[in-house]
């Protein structure tokens, strides 16, 4: 009863955090185009919270805004060490929500049995803060990550990246410096 009360808390404080609002512009809109702002680069990260499994201490973390096109779609490489195999895929939906994928690929380029998984922001969020609860496909792909909840945090020094599973008190986060970009690696895995 607990860890459900301590949901509800965090998507109402989500969802009010996402419907403050200073100009015209949705919340999604803002953050949309500040993230185009940083199409092409790449900057490195730190890990700011671990699960216990963790397998990313101590490696070279980097994101690389990849492509921003005009459908509506942000990849975003996201490297550990010499692991490329990770990619977030932004779509922008013409209600104004944002869904986020993890496209995961094998070294050959050829899909990971576990990828596309993750969710749609549930309204238009805000300028700095959208967060994605898991999907149907999400449930139904990775049964154990029906409680997931994604989010991204972006302001004009750092992007952050956030999974929490709401029926535990593992949270993952790895926040990225923007002030300073590095060198983009070679492509992901799978690239075209």
């Amino acid at each position: 009863m607990r860890k459900t009360l301590v949901f509800a808390f965090v998507l109402l404080a989500f969802q009010t955090f996402g419907q403050q609002q200073g100009s015209a512009h949705s919340g999604s809109d803002q953050f949309w185009e500040q993230l185009k702002t940083h199409c092409g680069k790449s900057y490195e990260g730190a890990l700011t919270s671990a699960t216990p499994n963790d397998t990313f201490t101590g490696k070279k973390l980097v994101m690389h805004v990849r492509s921003c096109d005009e459908e509506n779609v942000i990849r975003i490489p996201f490297f550990v060490g010499d692991d490329r195999s990770r990619t977030w895929v932004l779509t922008k939906r013409d209600n104004g929500t944002i869904e986020l994928k993890h496209d995961h690929r094998h070294e050959d380029g050829s899909p990971d049995k576990v990828t596309m998984y993750g969710g749609t922001s549930p309204n238009t969020g805000s300028a700095k803060l959208q967060y994605f609860p898991a999907d149907q496909e999400t449930t139904d792909l990775i049964d154990y990550a029906a409680t997931n909840v994604w989010w991204i945090t972006l302001d004009e020094n750092s992007f952050s990246y956030n999974l929490r599973r709401v029926v535990n008190d593992n949270h993952f986060s790895v926040k990225f410096d923007l002030t300073e970009e590095v060198d983009t690696p070679a492509a992901p895995w799978g690239a075209e």
